[in-house]
């Protein structure tokens, strides 16, 4: 069945409100119209045709309609516009502030959706109303940003153009010549006692030599009505400087002010890299075997139930099963252990593992974009989209934060000379020009995306993806976990742990008679009483099997009449039996209307659930909690052994969604609450939790899709290293904006007093900078 077309068409000319709505209904009676509506103020037709072999027919049906209600209206069709995405890198961005400017301004580009700018990544993402005016708004977007930061380079990869004419060398090796003689002229400026038009001259060619770029780009900005920027207020500053007679402390806080700011770039750059190295787990090629032939080519050109062959200290390119071959696979950039896992054939294998001994030869099982590697990349490369409530509201402040200081200095260069006796107006503006200096946000802009995305980085090394800074800044707020049992804190894998035998019944002669009559049986409960019997079932000794739904199975065994199942099985069978209270799933035997016996079948729990939750209480989590759909006796009985607050039992699917908006409710406080679970069914309990975090190493894909945090390890114990890292990374967040505020606070303080020089104030801007940036560095770093 062909799917409903949409049209839209522009009704030019139409004049009047009672023709359009005759319009509508007599276009929604044609055969093969599923939908029509008349928008009298857009003068807009959309109608929706359900079968494109009618598609012209019925269009001129309408226009006939059209023309019959108003002569005068022209029809014509309106494309639809259908929405774009384009990336842009912005090679080079060092300037936090005017990263923000860029962002501001291209969202205001006509046609633009949204557009976010990562500052840690240079990634700049826009998404357009209408994908054919994306050539356009991308042009528009890279002369804004080279508008605002001439120095960068714009590239559709995130790997830098090469220059064939080497102006980018020339440019670089330019700028530390003239930035090196004017420091040596600024030397002898002061070494030697020149009269004063010499010395004037000596420092003011010292000053274009190292500040010159600055004053011309402020110029530039100014004349496109950017005035804020630290470029204005160093020029402002430093030429003030010059204005009052102070040459040498002009020159002097320019060049302090260039030779910090190269330090910034270089912290900036080196912590990117740093970034960019705990995510260095992209597989480069695959040796791809063809016939007899091996050949080395992309991930992206292998597909599913291709052969790959891995060797020793190489990356497995994709996901996939072993065929052939016995090695150990490093996973820590995975999982964040370090401990080797040993594969043989038939084993699981996932991307981005490294090979560290045998060959391997391994079947295809998912291509390169649906690969483990891939969707890893793809999380953690578009984390920084999803700011935190913090880094939004140091945006805020940063916005107002420079305007306010600046109209503060003009204040403090004009008000006090006229208002105290004997205040010279040349003391009061050097004060105001170190108050101009100190103005720029640069620290708090900077430092504080690169100590949120250091953190989520930190996080992917231990095995813990976070979808966003956003979702790491909450988890510094839980107030209530709650989980799933089963491929949460139980493995998922179900075992015998006892059989009992009844009126003379043996265990061996139980077990064998319940492993041949499940052996028709792929459920997990039948798979584990056959791995337990530990023999080949003899398929001739069974006749006449029957599965009863929501019981179990009727068999015939050596001529025997077997039932196996629960204790409905039992009573419609007329059985003389008595259930049993056990932790676990039990299965019931009855051989010719005689009880045979009960096997119970458990599932494990994981080593370290129960060790989760009491690290989860002990750094402060109030309420614990599990949502399951097995029996009340089961999970209850796991409740008590691993510590939980409270339990709900037998509950489908929805009901689970139910339970968790009930616990919502129930609440007191602001802090957050969490769902983790690992299948497909809690998908919808993951979304509608504050934080979802699943279990992703053996959860489904639409858990893992529905969650704010993947555990790769499928340990609950990783939720108490995902918090660490949070509370590590907001320990260092608010370390930079403390230290920072606190710095600027104090040179601005010592300004208006008088203490504080240009060189401290140029020292609260770049100085601080470049520490705050360091500090972000610390947020890398693994949390056992």
């Amino acid at each position: 069945m062909n799917a409903a077309i949409r049209k839209e068409f522009t009704l030019e000319g139409l004049c009047c409100g009672n023709c359009a709505a005759k319009i509508e209904r007599d276009i929604g009676k044609l055969n093969g119209v599923s939908f029509s509506a008349v928008d009298f103020v857009a003068k807009t037709l959309t109608m929706e045709i359900e079968n494109s072999s009618a598609e012209n027919n019925l269009i001129s049906q309408a226009e006939a309609i059209v023309k019959q209600h108003d002569s005068q209206v022209i029809m014509s069709e309106k494309p639809i516009s259908q929405p774009g995405q384009k990336t842009l890198y912005l090679l080079g961005l060092c300037c936090g502030e005017c990263a923000q400017k860029i962002e501001s301004q291209v969202k205001r580009i006509e046609g633009v959706k949204t557009a976010s700018l990562d500052f840690v990544s240079q990634k700049l993402s826009i998404e357009a109303v209408d994908r054919k005016d994306l050539p356009a708004i991308v042009r528009q977007a890279s002369k804004i940003a080279l508008d605002i930061e001439p120095s960068i380079q714009i590239s559709f990869t995130d790997q830098k153009p090469a220059e064939s004419d080497g102006s980018a060398n020339l440019r670089k090796w330019a700028y530390r010549f003239s930035l090196g003689i004017g420091a040596v002229l600024f030397v002898v400026g002061i070494a030697f006692d020149f009269p004063q038009p010499v010395g004037f001259l000596v420092f003011l060619v010292s000053y274009l030599l190292v500040g010159g770029e600055v004053v011309l780009q402020a110029l530039k900005n100014i004349a496109k009505g950017q005035v804020f920027d630290e470029n204005f207020l160093m020029s402002i500053a430093t030429i003030g400087a010059f204005a009052i007679g102070e040459y040498p402390e002009g020159v002097a806080v320019m060049l302090f002010y260039q030779v910090g700011e190269a330090f910034q770039r270089m912290a900036v750059n080196r912590s990117r890299k740093s970034i960019s190295a705990l995510m260095d787990i992209r597989p480069d090629f695959a040796n791809l075997k063809v016939g007899n032939e091996v050949r080395k080519v992309s991930p992206e050109e292998v597909g599913i139930g291709d052969i790959i062959v891995v060797k020793p200290g190489e990356k497995v390119p994709l996901d996939g099963r072993i065929t052939e071959g016995v090695s150990a696979l490093d996973t820590s950039a995975l999982t964040g252990e370090s401990l080797p896992r040993d594969v043989e054939p038939g084993s699981e294998v996932l991307s981005g593992s490294i090979n560290k001994n045998g060959v391997l030869t391994i079947e295809v099982s998912k291509e390169f974009g649906e690969s483990t590697i891939s969707k890893i990349l793809d999380l953690v490369q578009n984390a920084s989209s999803k700011k935190a409530p913090t880094e939004n509201l140091i945006t805020k402040f940063a916005r107002y934060y420079t305007p306010a200081v600046t109209f503060a200095a003009l204040a403090l260069a004009v008000i006090p000379p006229l208002v105290i006796p004997g205040a010279s107006f040349s003391s009061w503006i050097y004060r105001a020009l170190a108050f101009l200096v100190v103005s720029c946000p640069c620290a708090l802009v900077i430092s504080i995306p690169l100590s949120f995305f250091g953190g989520i980085g930190g996080a992917s090394k231990n095995g813990i993806l976070v979808k966003g800074s956003n979702y790491l800044e909450a988890l510094n707020n839980i107030d209530t976990i709650v989980f799933d049992k089963t491929g949460t804190l139980t493995k998922g894998t179900f075992k015998v742990t006892s059989v009992v035998g009844a009126n003379g019944w043996s265990e061996q002669e139980l077990l064998s008679y319940a492993a041949h009559a499940e052996s028709f049986s792929n459920h997990p409960i039948a798979l584990s009483i056959q791995k337990e019997y530990g023999k080949d079932v003899e398929t001739q000794r069974l006749t006449e099997q029957e599965e009863i739904p929501g019981q179990g199975i009727r068999v015939k065994i050596d001529g025997k009449s077997v039932l196996a199942g629960n204790g409905k099985l039992m009573e419609s069978g007329h059985i003389d039996w008595k259930p049993v209270d056990a932790l676990g799933s039990v299965v019931y035997l009855a051989v010719n209307g005689d009880f045979a016996g009960y096997i119970v079948i458990s599932d494990e729990l994981k080593p370290d659930s129960k060790k989760a939750i009491y690290d989860l209480k002990k750094i402060g989590v109030k309420h614990t909690a599990m949502l399951t759909g097995d029996s009340k006796a089961v999970g209850e009985a796991i409740a008590r052994e691993i510590g939980l607050d409270t339990v709900y039992t037998e509950l489908l699917p929805h009901q689970k969604v139910e339970q968790l908006e009930k616990l919502d409710k129930s609440r007191k406080g602001k802090g957050k609450l969490v769902f983790v679970g690992d299948g497909i069914n809690d998908a919808p309990v993951l979304a509608r939790a504050d934080i979802g975090i699943a279990m992703g190493a053996l959860g489904s894909d639409a858990a893992i899709e529905a969650a704010d945090v993947v555990l790769m390890t499928d340990e609950p114990s990783k939720i108490v290293s995902a918090i660490r890292v949070a509370r590590k990374t907001r320990s260092i967040v608010w370390q930079n904006i403390l230290f920072a505020m606190g710095v600027k606070v104090a040179v601005l303080i010592l300004a208006a007093v008088g203490i504080a020089t240009m060189w401290e104030a140029v020292f609260g801007d770049v100085g601080v900078t470049v520490i705050a940036i360091l500090n972000a560095m610390r947020a890398m770093k693994t949390i056992r």
